[in-house]
């Protein structure tokens, strides 16, 4: 069993918990996901690791309540424990084949969107560790529902920016990327995007236009996590990948969002929630 040492809710349907799992915590590595169930009868759920202290070992995870069985899992409280959590599964983020010379030549930049604040979190992380301070842009359609905008303050650059103009920048992602460049004049070599399947593809178009190599993550796609159920198909430059397996992250600008998308929205209407129902049972 694998207990919940501490949680908290980062919005109404967005929780954070940190789990005591010792020999994931010792291997985990930026960009990799685990798979939870809540017990024995629970669904397998692919999460992508937001956090890790191998000292205390533990593993954070953010969860949104989109359907019956992540509700299942924001309903679990402290003391609680799973009865599997698996991993660490996945490859790490591709920045980490760098030598470190050369790593901290880059300039680079993240975008996240929505819960991909959440898993961008541990690669800038260790980036900074590298000695290497990333940009971040955070984009949101409203302010209440930033996520981990002060942890990442603490190891990177951060811009803001939201849909209706309530903080930060007044627009989409895109128009951030595009200041950054055009009028601030910054030049990056390397971006990592993380989000919604359709900011993931328009913020990849943006970064093709001006040359800039794109990994995004499609951790979204993922059912079982083993590459056995083909829900996380997707064709990437031409070739079926899966997602849990050749992946999560992938050349944004060889991946075929259009179809990727259309894969998604197969699954959405299968578990939904009331949004009423949508409260933390820890606190009523």
């Amino acid at each position: 069993m694998f207990k919940i040492v501490s949680k908290r809710c980062l919005t109404p349907n967005i929780t954070e918990m940190k789990v005591l799992a010792p020999k994931v915590a010792a291997s985990a590595q930026p960009g990799q996901f685990i798979i939870v169930r809540t017990d024995e009868q629970g669904e397998r759920i692919p999460l992508t690791i937001c956090d890790y202290d191998r000292e205390a070992g533990t593993i954070t995870i953010v969860t949104q309540s989109i359907g019956i069985s992540s509700q299942k899992i924001c309903d679990m409280c402290e003391g609680d424990s799973f009865a599997d959590f698996a991993g660490p599964l996945g490859r790490p983020t591709d920045l980490m084949d760098l030598p470190a010379e050369e790593l901290r030549k880059k300039k680079i930049l993240f975008v996240a969107g929505g819960v991909g604040t959440a898993p961008v979190y541990p690669q800038v992380k260790w980036l900074k560790e590298q000695g290497v301070e990333a940009d971040v842009i955070i984009g949101a359609k409203t302010k209440d529902i930033f996520t981990y905008v002060e942890e990442m303050r603490g190891v990177g650059n951060v811009y803001l920016c939201t849909d209706d103009g309530s903080e930060g920048f007044h627009g989409m992602v895109t128009g951030l990327m595009k200041k950054l460049v055009e009028e601030d004049g910054k030049k990056y070599d390397h971006c990592v995007i993380i989000g919604p399947m359709i900011m993931m593809k328009f913020a990849a178009m943006t970064t093709k236009e001006y040359g800039i190599p794109t990994m995004v993550s499609l951790n979204a796609l993922m059912v079982d996590g083993t590459g056995m159920c083909g829900a996380c198909r997707v064709t990437v430059d031409g070739e079926t990948k899966f997602t849990c397996v050749d992946g999560p992250e992938f050349d944004g600008h060889k991946v075929d969002f259009d179809e990727a998308m259309r894969r998604q929205n197969m699954y959405r209407g299968h578990e939904k929630t009331n949004p009423e129902t949508h409260k933390c049972k820890c606190h009523g």
